[in-house]
């Protein structure tokens, strides 16, 4: 999600479909920061640095696969918040009927109720302070939501956020979709020395041949090396970046995770009568490969 987002189209794509473009921002944006107009020195350590075939990225470094009953604090953190931005309509909440552990699955549920002067009720939480995450494969096991206004996000922020302001610190939307196009997932990197100068996200998407996203799990992989990215969904690639395609490149860093689910806004709008709720975003399993050295 974007810290400040908006973009996307919203017309259906062919099954392989990749579409490129340089649009206006979108995901959930984040308290704002005196602006930094430099980013940090880009970290370039040498480990899992190449860029390898994506089978070669095969030793578990990191895993949350969600077997247990409650969430797992040395992973995660929840953020609770009654008011979020891009005009988005939830409050955020650490209660077991927005946010629980159950079945094997992480089950994030957006509820139309009335909750501290909000429409509706959500959960987002982060793996800041807790698991960085820099060169090599993050896969991400995901059942998503459907229907107008609904806006779930797997995505990753700049670990030096707290120094760096966005966007200078970098953000990597590894999935983001418009609960109105339940088809197509939506990826964009948002990047740039200050908001005054942030050039448009740089964004794709990826359509199912068949289906939609919230008729069963797919996996949404993001793999990093040195000055480049790749994007998959069930490891067909799709989109990919490099430094010469983005301006001041924060991407080298570590980076942390968020998954949310937002309700309405600037994104895909607000929840209209053909809307139903409860609406749930359910995560088999989050994991981060290396490749032996």
């Amino acid at each position: 999600m974007n810290q400040f987002r908006n973009y996307f189209p919203s017309t259906m794509l062919s099954a392989t479909t990749v579409v490129l473009g340089l649009l206006a921002s979108g995901c959930t944006q984040e308290p704002p920061r005196p602006e930094i107009t430099a980013t940090e020195p880009v970290k370039t350590e040498a480990t899992n640095s190449a860029e390898k075939p994506l089978a070669d990225y095969n030793v578990l470094e990191w895993e949350d696969d969600f077997n247990g009953s409650s969430l797992n604090a040395q992973n995660w953190t929840p953020e609770v918040k009654d008011g979020w931005y891009n005009n988005e309509k939830q409050a955020t909440t650490s209660d077991r009927r927005n946010l629980t552990v159950t079945g094997g699955n992480l089950v994030i549920t957006a509820l139309k109720e009335n909750y501290n002067g909000k429409a509706y009720t959500s959960a987002r939480i982060v793996t800041k302070g807790n698991q960085d995450f820099r060169f090599g494969r993050i896969d991400v096991r995901a059942k998503l939501p459907k229907g107008k206004g609904i806006w779930p996000a797997i995505w990753l922020l700049g670990s030096n956020d707290s120094q760096v302001s966005w966007p200078a610190c970098g953000e990597i939307d590894i999935m983001e979709l418009k609960g109105s196009n339940p088809q197509t997932s939506l990826t964009a990197l948002h990047f740039g020395n200050s908001v005054a100068t942030k050039p448009p996200a740089l964004t794709s998407a990826y359509s199912l041949p068949n289906g939609l996203f919230s008729d069963d799990f797919h996996v949404f992989t993001l793999v990093r090396s040195l000055n480049k990215m790749r994007f998959y969904v069930d490891n067909n690639e799709y989109f990919s970046a490099t430094d010469k395609d983005v301006s001041v490149y924060p991407f080298n860093n570590p980076f942390y995770m968020i998954l949310n689910v937002a309700v309405g806004g600037d994104f895909d709008g607000d929840p209209d009568a053909s809307t139903v709720f409860p609406q749930q975003m359910l995560v088999d399993y989050v994991k981060y490969y290396k490749y032996a050295e």
